[in-house]
């Protein structure tokens, strides 16, 4: 029905209004293009300002990186204190990681099964942890263990040879 009345209501029109109308939409498209064109140019603009602020930022991270490597360096020579500014240390993680990449799956891996131990393996793998990290508790427990079995053969050992020796006695 819209279709018979539309025929009416361009008959109604002049054609002078027809004009004017078919002016002004064809003005206001070609605003509406010229501004569609702005705008992609400015979106190209700065999809391409990103672009190269990204890489600029990728090619930083990568020369700190560097810097922090030679730190590390300059810093193993004897006599060289090492400083534990924030910068030194947020770079230092970075480094680590890219020396290794696997390191996050072995701490990872290392956490889950240390986790999965029992109260008591977690306390005897604590303790070996201990006493093999430090110089002198592996001492103590070197002569510690020597102590145990020499007080333990001192202590069944006699009763033999008290044995032994009684019969020896007796024999000569």
């Amino acid at each position: 029905m819209t279709s018979l009345q539309r025929p009416d209501a361009e008959a109604e029109l002049p054609q002078g209004q027809m004009d004017s109308l078919l002016s002004i939409i064809s003005s206001q498209r070609e605003r509406l293009r010229a501004r569609n064109q702005e705008l992609e140019a400015e979106s190209r603009s700065v999809q391409h300002t990103m672009q190269a602020l990204q890489s600029e930022l990728d090619s930083l991270r990568a020369d700190n990186i560097k810097l922090y490597e030679k730190i590390k360096f300059l810093q193993s020579y004897p006599g060289r204190a090492g400083s534990s500014d924030d910068t030194v240390m947020r770079y230092s993680s970075q480094y680590e990681e890219r020396l290794d990449p696997f390191a996050s799956f072995s701490k990872r891996e290392r956490q889950r099964r240390y986790l999965s131990l029992s109260p008591w393996d977690k306390a005897t793998l604590s303790m070996g942890r201990v006493i093999l990290s430090n110089k002198v508790a592996r001492t103590i427990a070197f002569f510690y263990t020597i102590l145990l079995h020499c007080l333990v053969f001192l202590v069944s050992d006699p009763s033999d040879r008290l044995s032994q020796g009684a019969w020896q006695h007796t024999e000569g």
